[in-house]
């Protein structure tokens, strides 16, 4: 077997199978980067890596690299010229005692961090904002689980939601947020809401980035691939950990676990649904012991196995995938836009003061808008 793909055609649509049969790529603009990078050479790899500059120290507390550390006039600039702004959303989870509890924040900033260097490089330097959720939501079989600390479905939502609002008030009229964690749902809730709650002019997506390229998490006969599909706290989280910031993971400590599964076993796809199966892994409880007794190693799988160099490939993947997303929103609406006539209930009139740039003459804010729809309470 090889990497190689076959392009079919299929009820007048084209698609690009592969000698595994999980995975296809859609011949879609998202498909063929996908299907570009799935064929990459390890040396082509490292290029796409060294682009976006990774691995490299977290920019969490450097000056200039998010929104809120960043002098506002500068921030304020960036905004003008691309006002997309990544929103990586983590948690504190427990991960194995091999694996830091902030694994999940840490993940998602750092790729973000390197959409923005590559971005700025090129021209339309992306925003990111600071982690909303540094304690998330959990799945019901996460309780009493020590080193994870829940919130509840409510607060995850209002968070989003209002930080939401006071970027769209702030001129940032494009977000993405980049979730790496298992409380989809309520992200998704978010969204939703914002929407039927303000009727604002924006377009918003949340990304599961893992889903959005789950072909390179299948175990594939290539000496770059993970062994076993991604579930939690394993081989392809530990690989991902040690490419991005090996120093703190202790692979010394580490130990490998599996589920106890009492019902419906292999009903439940992985965490990316790479199996195509039937259910979602967040479409039920029951069918397994919760963490505190099935897996209370908090590890899902062979994190033994989590060598840096399997994480290389999937990383190049989102970081190009991540980068498509904002050139396609700023290719349809510029800087500054968003669409508006057969988007919302609000005319057009109500809310063109809000467009102008904040502070400035006519300038309109949110909070001056009237409410829409039985939503707004």
């Amino acid at each position: 077997m090889s990497r190689k793909t076959y392009k079919k055609e299929v009820m007048g649509e084209t698609w690009y199978t592969t000698d595994y049969p999980h995975i296809v790529f859609e011949d879609s603009p998202a498909g063929r980067l996908k299907k570009e990078v799935w064929e990459a050479s390890i040396e082509e790899i490292d290029k796409i890596l060294e682009e976006y500059e990774l691995p490299r120290e977290s920019e969490l507390g450097k000056a200039g690299c998010y929104i809120q550390n960043t002098p506002r006039h500068i921030a304020m600039a960036k905004r003008r010229k691309n006002d997309v702004v990544l929103i990586p959303i983590g948690t504190t989870e427990n991960h194995g005692m091999h694996n830091p509890s902030g694994l999940d924040t840490y993940m998602v900033t750092q790729i973000c961090e390197g959409v923005r260097r590559y971005t700025a490089k090129k021209g339309f330097e992306v925003s990111l904002a600071l982690p909303p959720l540094n304690y998330g939501g959990h799945p019901y079989h996460h309780v009493a689980m020590p080193g994870t600390y829940m919130v509840t479905e409510e607060v995850v939502r209002e968070t989003l939601i209002y930080m939401m609002l006071g970027l769209w008030d702030d001129g940032y009229r494009k977000f993405i947020l980049v979730n790496n964690h298992g409380h989809k749902w309520m992200l998704e809730s978010a969204v939703q809401e914002f929407f039927k709650r303000y009727q604002l002019p924006a377009i918003v997506s949340e990304l599961e980035w893992h889903r959005a390229i789950r072909e390179f998490w299948i175990p594939i006969d290539e000496p770059d691939s993970l062994t076993t599909h991604f579930v939690h706290a394993d081989e392809a989280e530990t690989a991902v950990a040690n490419f991005l910031f090996g120093d703190m993971v202790d692979m010394s400590v580490c130990v490998d676990s599996q589920p106890v599964s009492v019902a419906l076993k292999k009903h439940y796809d992985t965490s990316v649904d790479s199996y195509g199966r039937p259910h979602t892994w967040s479409e039920g409880e029951g069918q397994n012991l919760i963490e505190r007794w099935g897996t209370p190693e908090g590890v899902v799988g062979y994190p033994s196995r989590g060598d840096a160099y399997k994480a290389k490939r999937p990383i190049a993947a989102i970081c190009k995938y991540i980068t498509l997303m904002i050139e396609d929103m700023l290719e349809n609406y510029p800087a500054g836009t968003a669409p508006v006539e057969g988007f919302t209930t609000r005319p057009a009139s109500e809310v063109a003061g809000c467009f102008k740039e904040p502070l400035s003459e006519g300038w309109v804010s949110v909070h001056e808008l009237p409410k829409r729809g039985i939503f707004n309470h």
